[in-house]
């Protein structure tokens, strides 16, 4: 993932990038012209530090619709030569899933500038997607052409016609062009694609899945450790240590308490995951060697497998490691965040300190530690909680920071909750409107829009109808 120039969480440009609450009702409350700049900054320049995590559309177009905003420089920014020279999806996604909303919002202007580039823009496969469940047929009909002549009438051409119809996420526009009696030529090169896609899918069953690892023990170590050796790299060691559950016996042990502790990069990855998985006597051992190497996949394999092991060993063991400073100590320590008890929650809390005050706001793994706190009620969390509310520049986090608050600040109903009412996360809307305190006027009136909003998630409004309904 890409490193976003995130502004500082204070100014109206750094809370629109987070997709905090505060943004919408603080450009509302500033100059037009300030708020319409700051809108568009963060949808021409993707600010999410995950966009598969992260939502950010529905928000922006709703500060869109609240601000009247013209798309003039949405559309220059499709339309700039780039775009056709380089097509990238992570430089126009964001503006095209906000105009999408925007004509599901009744806007004209953003339908018709979708169809525009989805005839001729470079990304315009996702044009095509947020067209098909808000436009109507008269309009994805007439694309068809424009569409599939994207594709020139060759054997090559015809491939690529078939993968873009096998890779549609909405097939609604693909199933019409097939049926359109009135452009026989585009109907017939669609169904013969279709036609093509299920002979692909077909020829894929019946063809060998590729090269696989000898079954033994040490042809499985080895192929892991081909992968390496491949480019791009083959990580091997995951799929390896699931090769080893099958062909490794108990006479086979010594090797792999070998490999786990002496063996090449990959194959001691393998080796080690196969172990702790298995719950082998030595595991802890085997772990904690494991952490102070100097390999990044041997530590990454000794981590990822520690975090597995959820049973009474292993959160007995993250006890006593869960005070360390390295990565195997922030494992521990997520592990009781997630699996301890009460008596863990200094524990929990001190490495979520540490950590934040280690890699920031924004530093890996915070999330199972946020939501620990707020399992185990770790009260005085609350002002490391408040600051990653603030401060990171994930709204994943954030909602989980959320959630945690609820469980620890007396103070939140009357406070962040009332702000994330407007947040960018769904889930951290929902919880906004069970726990929101309705002394603030400003609560009740997003209560009744959120409710009849056409575009809001059927959980939201699952609850905040329960809301509005107990009055």
């Amino acid at each position: 993932m890409f490193d976003p120039d995130i502004a500082p969480s204070g100014t109206l440009l750094g809370l629109l990038q987070r997709g905090r609450g505060d943004g919408p009702l603080h450009a509302l409350a500033t100059e037009r012209a300030e708020a319409l700049a700051a809108l568009e900054h963060c949808v021409l320049r993707d600010p999410r530090l995950d966009w598969r995590v992260e939502s950010r559309s529905l928000y922006y177009a709703r500060l869109y619709s609240d601000l009247e905003g013209p798309l003039d420089g949405v559309e220059q920014h499709l339309f700039h030569p780039d775009d056709l020279l380089v097509p990238d999806e992570h430089r126009c996604g964001l503006a095209l899933s906000v105009l999408g909303h925007l004509a599901g919002y009744g806007r004209r202007d953003a339908l018709r500038l979708l169809r525009r580039y989805a005839a001729a823009g470079g990304s315009w496969s996702w044009a095509l997607d947020e067209l098909a469940v808000r436009d109507d047929e008269a309009g994805l009909r007439a694309l068809g052409p424009a569409v599939v002549a994207r594709f020139p009438e060759t054997e090559e051409g015809d491939a690529e016609l078939a993968r873009a119809v096998r890779e549609a996420y909405e097939p609604r526009p693909w199933q019409l062009w097939a049926e359109d009696a009135a452009r026989p030529g585009t109907a017939a090169r669609v169904r013969k694609a279709t036609e093509q896609v299920s002979f692909d899918r077909w020829q894929r069953q019946m063809r060998s899945a590729g090269p696989t690892p000898g079954w033994s023990v040490a042809a499985v170590l080895e192929w892991a450790e081909q992968g390496l050796a491949q480019y791009p790299v083959l990580d091997r060691d995951q799929p390896a240590a699931r090769c080893l559950a099958s062909v490794a016996g108990p006479e086979d042990r010594p090797a792999l308490l070998d490999a786990a502790l002496h063996g090449p990069s990959a194959a001691r990855a393998a080796a080690l995951r196969h172990l702790v998985d298995r719950r082998d006597p030595k595991a802890f051992a085997l772990l904690e060697a494991a952490a102070a190497a100097a390999d990044e996949r041997v530590v990454r394999a000794a981590v990822e497998s520690f975090e597995r092991r959820a049973d009474d060993d292993a959160t007995a063991h993250a006890r006593q490691w869960a005070e360390r400073t390295d990565p195997l100590g922030y494992a521990a320590a997520r592990i009781l965040a997630r699996h301890g008890g009460p008596r863990d929650a200094d524990l929990v809390l001190a490495a979520l300190r540490r950590a934040v005050q280690a890699g920031g706001a924004d530093a890996d793994g915070l999330d199972a530690l946020v939501e620990g706190a707020g399992r185990l009620a770790a009260c005085r969390a609350a002002p490391v909680l408040r600051h990653l509310y603030r401060e990171t520049s994930s709204s994943q986090l954030r909602g989980i920071a959320a959630h945690a608050l609820a469980a620890t600040d007396p103070g939140f109903a009357a406070g962040f909750a009332v702000e994330c009412l407007w947040d960018c996360e769904e889930s951290t809307r929902e919880l906004a409107a069970r726990k929101a305190a309705s002394g603030d006027v400003r609560v009740l009136a997003q209560l009744r829009r959120l409710a009849a909003d056409p575009a809001e998630e059927v959980d939201v409004q699952t609850a905040v109808r329960g809301r509005l309904s107990a009055g």
